[in-house]
């Protein structure tokens, strides 16, 4: 059999096809188990593949690269919108070979093994840093149950905590301290592990070309860096320009308007919430950093001024989300050039061609 496209809606035992000719009409559709979907493909000529981008779809979609099949992966939230009546499997395989004939949906790039590995070690950091969180404020409502009152911050926290549990004297009932104690040793182990995956990470970022140029970002650090080359592997050819790249992380205004009337709102925030929320903490402590220094009459240039001007004109909220946007651009700009950020450089450029622009 000869087919063109075939559309697969991915689950995890049941596999949906549709297979459709060069008119893009359904000629055959088919449910198949996980061994019969693998068996599939090899009797068959097919030269593309469209899949939503879900859970197991790069590891498919490299499997059929593998076999020397193309493989178009879509944006589950634009494949959606080409649902028609009742949502099914069979529904969702004919929305595929409709969306795929959309010029202007852009499909998603196959990540690599190793991709995939560095964001599970990002993954994996995260859920024992909510553990954690969870772990340090029960033990502060337990303490303030016996009216102990533990210091704010996560390592001031713990170290007060453990105190307060290894002094007898403590208000703390003896029926709960062994627990709270094993408590605590958990939270311990919680940063052991989390330090473990930042040495892990620390180590990727050392033999990563990419992860280096990121570095030198202001505001971009370890977190930033190795998460950006998880999502991206370091190219960024496939984004138009620098604003496409930041509106990927939805830092860009969401927007409504209709005729002459353009109104702009708050950030989309779409995207990868996780590289969105560490763009966001870096451009918070560049602020951060650049208020303290002002206060202590340092001198400050460069995008650290630009920020402060910012907050001066709005408030911090929103100079902290349009740092955060032009930290993606410089970062695209980085990995476009393959040049490290040279805040002293650009800064020279920018004023002689302004001093070129005056009137003589």
């Amino acid at each position: 059999m000869h087919a063109t496209t075939v559309a697969v809606d991915l689950a995890k035992s049941v596999f949906q096809i549709a297979v459709a000719n060069e008119y893009w009409c359904i000629v055959q559709t088919q449910r198949l188990t996980r061994t019969q979907f693998e068996r599939w493909f090899a009797n068959r000529s097919v030269s593309l593949v469209i899949m939503e981008a879900c859970g197991s779809a790069h590891h498919w979609a490299r499997w059929l690269n593998g076999l020397g099949i193309s493989v178009r992966l879509l944006p589950a939230q634009y494949v959606r919108a080409y649902v028609r009546r009742n949502k099914t499997d069979a529904t969702d395989a004919a929305a595929l070979l409709e969306a795929a004939r959309a010029s202007d949906i852009r499909p998603v790039r196959v990540k690599s093994v190793e991709q995939q590995a560095l964001q599970g070690l990002h993954r994996i950091r995260s859920l024992w840093m909510g553990t954690r969180t969870s772990r340090i404020n029960a033990l502060r409502g337990f303490c303030r149950e016996f009216g102990i009152t533990i210091p704010q911050g996560a390592r001031t926290g713990v170290e007060t905590i453990g105190r307060v549990l290894a002094d007898p004297r403590s208000a703390v009932p003896d029926l709960i301290r062994h627990t709270a104690g094993m408590l605590l040793e958990e939270i311990r182990l919680l940063e052991a592990r989390i330090a473990q995956v930042e040495r892990e990470l620390a180590s990727v970022a050392r033999q990563s070309p990419a992860c280096t140029l990121l570095l030198s970002v202001p505001g971009i650090g370890l977190l930033t860096a190795t998460a950006l080359v998880a999502a991206t592997s370091g190219d960024v050819t496939h984004f138009a320009d620098a604003r496409h790249f930041s509106s990927w992380f939805g830092l860009t205004p969401r927007e409504y308007s209709s005729g002459s009337a353009r109104y702009l709102g708050r950030i989309s925030k779409k995207g990868d919430r996780y590289l969105r929320m560490l763009l966001t903490h870096g451009a918070r402590s560049v602020l951060r950093a650049a208020k303290v220094a002002e206060g202590a009459g340092k001198e400050i240039c460069g995008i650290r001024r630009w920020a402060l001007d910012v907050q001066g004109r709005s408030n911090h909220n929103k100079a902290t989300c349009a740092l955060a946007n032009k930290l993606a651009r410089i970062c695209y700009a980085t990995l476009r050039d393959h040049a490290p950020f040279d805040e002293a450089a650009r800064l020279n450029k920018k004023q002689s061609r302004q001093s070129f622009a005056l009137p003589a």
